[in-house]
């Protein structure tokens, strides 16, 4: 019997992928990673901190880098980062390599979430809403691209995202070997 599969929650920073893939990985009795906070603890700095001191493009270059390891392991819950989806080899990765959930949730949501949230360093702007929208925008066809499963958290209990996601993913034994294509088979989106 091969090894479990690993699970990617991908979505908007604030969308549930750290708290949602904490009760899921309880939930299969799998290690769980937040790739943010990995990368952190492996650098010795916050997010931030790599934002000010390599801009955004050398964050996105460790987040890669990053990615690529930990994707290669099996039985893994990974929350990526928000923007873990806007490299092309990102997302071909997590496709493959993968069940990929989209944890989708509405800009207004997003926004009520992050408001008072100041370790956001995208979020550092004159209207940090406007922001929220744009990239939610922007970034909205990647995370399709890229996911066999999308699960709104808009306005869900924790517990029931969780099951959802259980049980979409209860009859997939292995990781798919298709590369995401602009609009995938496969993708089954839950309300």
């Amino acid at each position: 019997m091969s090894p479990p599969y690993s699970i990617f929650l991908v979505g908007m920073m604030g969308a549930g992928k750290s708290t949602v893939g904490v009760r899921l990985a309880r939930r299969l009795d799998r290690a769980f990673i937040d790739a943010d906070r990995e990368l952190e603890e492996r650098l010795g700095v916050s997010v931030p901190t790599i934002f000010e001191l390599e801009g955004e493009a050398g964050f996105r270059r460790r987040e890669s880098m990053l990615l690529d390891e930990l994707t290669l392991r099996s039985g893994l819950v990974l929350a990526t980062g928000g923007g873990a989806v806007l490299s092309e080899a990102n997302r071909q990765m997590l496709h493959a390599r993968g069940r990929v959930i989209y944890l989708q949730a509405s800009a207004s949501d997003l926004w009520q979430r992050l408001r008072r949230d100041r370790n956001r360093p995208l979020l550092r702007t004159a209207n940090p809403r406007e922001r929220i929208q744009k990239l939610t925008a922007d970034r909205e066809p990647l995370y399709h691209a890229v996911a066999h499963h999308v699960v709104t958290t808009s306005r869900q209990p924790i517990d029931q995202i969780v099951d959802v996601i259980v049980k979409l993913l209860a009859g997939h034994v292995e990781a798919p070997s298709v590369p995401p294509a602009a609009s995938p088979p496969g993708v089954s989106a839950v309300p």
